[in-house]
């Protein structure tokens, strides 16, 4: 008989539990730039009490072309990154790729059209240099950057019909289009951009409003900073790599600039 009541009983938990998770849904999302600080905001967002975060950083859920192939896309495969019964206000998670592979706009929304974004654009120049450095440490056998982000848009084709994950040092820094992506999908209330570099000159006061934007509390947590991630530098970018840049990035730029309203003078510098 106890077993029996045992049995039943394990039945309906399991049946509360699955009920619970198809329908919670994450609350926000840090969806970039790659290089652009998000560890550093890992790890921060994990100091607040109210905020639970998943499992591990990059989760690389709506940019997983498996799961997205089969009709019905199983969302407990994504929440169980997340620890959804330890009473935290807010659940969210940093895939830096999410601002840049295309399909996951779309796919978010989908999910959770009432999700908040928060994404970091750091200056597409530095960024690329960095991206190319953090290959670099992976494989000292990687072509030079100079010769990487000249020979970008050939290898660029082997990744068709979606982006390259590994290679796109300069792709990835067409901001403009990414920011109108979001736009098109959801309110203003629910997106945030941080520029990168204001975010590393005022770690404190960009993570208050954050905190804000999230809808928990900012006395609720001790700011320590710390340097989260900080890796050697192989080389250093030539003018001339330099220069290409600009009058590559220059024209997106001036859009991200007119789109958020900011100024980035500096990026060009």
């Amino acid at each position: 008989m106890f077993k029996k009541y045992l049995h039943h009983l394990v039945k309906r938990i399991k049946l509360v539990l699955l009920t619970f998770f198809k329908k919670r849904r994450i609350d926000f999302l840090i969806g970039g730039t790659q290089k652009g600080g998000t560890t550093a905001l890992d790890h921060y967002l994990r100091k607040h009490p109210q905020i639970g975060m998943a499992k591990r950083k990059e989760v690389h859920f709506f940019d997983n072309e498996e799961v997205y192939s089969r009709p019905n896309v199983n969302y407990n495969k994504y929440h169980i990154f997340f620890d959804l019964f330890c009473n935290k206000k807010v659940y969210g998670e940093v895939t830096p790729i999410y601002i840049y592979w295309e399909s996951c706009c779309k796919r978010i929304y989908e999910y959770n059209p009432n999700i908040k974004l928060i994404f970091i654009l750091r200056n597409p120049i530095t960024r690329a240099f960095s991206h190319w450095n953090m290959v670099y440490d992976r494989n000292s056998n990687v072509e030079t950057f100079s010769s990487a982000i000249k020979n970008e848009p050939e290898r660029l084709k082997e990744a068709l019909p979606y982006q390259h994950r590994e290679y796109s040092y300069v792709d990835r820094g067409f901001y403009a289009e990414q920011i109108k992506r979001y736009k098109r999908y959801f309110p203003e209330n629910q997106l945030m951009f941080i520029k990168y570099e204001e975010f590393k000159a005022n770690q404190e006061k960009t993570l208050i409003d954050i905190f804000n934007f999230l809808g928990v509390n900012p006395d609720a947590f001790i700011y320590e900073y710390k340097i989260v991630h900080k890796r050697e530098k192989h080389s250093e970018m030539s003018k001339e790599d330099k220069e290409y840049l600009i009058r590559t990035f220059k024209d997106d730029i001036y859009q991200v600039e007119k789109t958020l309203n900011w100024d980035c003078s500096d990026w060009l510098k």
